[in-house]
């Protein structure tokens, strides 16, 4: 499906469960806490939608999720948000944008390319590119909130307190759920011939 711009009405549906799915988990439940670490079921649509509808699919996905994260930072849902939001709300709202978006597009993007070579090695590359680059923004934008990470971390190297004390071991369960879950996932939705 790749760089193809319109789509059949079964294609719609399954882009539009895949937009829901992202808004439902983000808003409402797509993070389950277990102590520090946080399970991320969110960036799965994402990895799908790229996948199955090609990378504009993905970046439109990851925008929705990226737009229902400002909204809860705004809101100060989580106590971290709410100083990261006060002390730098425009790299805020950047990042929070910016993120999952680049992430579905390269996601999708990486994708169609390798597809072409070998799809199953194309969905593993995609299922970790995706939670990857979501990442490194997410370390990128805190490295430009000067005004909150950086009064966050007392004197530490920023960059260590970013990695250590924010980004935990968060990337590393975001990457393992999806490169387990989103393809199971994938076969079932070809199954299905979206």
């Amino acid at each position: 499906m790749g760089n193809k711009l319109t789509f059949s009405a079964k294609q719609i549906t399954g882009i539009a469960v895949l937009l829901a799915l992202v808004i439902v988990l983000q808003a409402v439940g797509g993070t389950v806490s277990i102590g520090v670490v946080q399970l991320n079921f969110t960036l799965i649509p994402i990895v799908l939608s790229g996948i199955l509808f090609g990378a504009l699919v993905g970046a439109l996905t990851g925008f929705a999720c990226g737009v229902v994260v400002l909204i809860q930072v705004i809101m100060g849902i989580v106590p971290f948000y709410t100083i990261i939001w006060m002390g730098d709300p425009v790299v805020v709202a950047l990042t929070c944008i910016l993120k999952t978006t680049v992430a579905g597009f390269l996601g999708g993007f990486i994708y169609n390319l390798v597809s072409k070579k070998n799809k199953i090695t194309a969905t593993f590359i995609a299922s970790a590119i995706v939670p990857t680059v979501n990442t490194l923004l997410f370390i990128i934008g805190c490295l430009f909130m000067t005004n909150s990470v950086y009064a966050m971390a007392e004197g530490q190297n920023v960059l260590v307190f970013i990695l250590v004390s924010i980004v935990t071991f968060n990337f590393f369960i975001e990457l393992a759920i999806n490169l387990i879950v989103a393809p199971a996932l994938n076969r079932v939705f070809k199954a299905i011939k979206f």
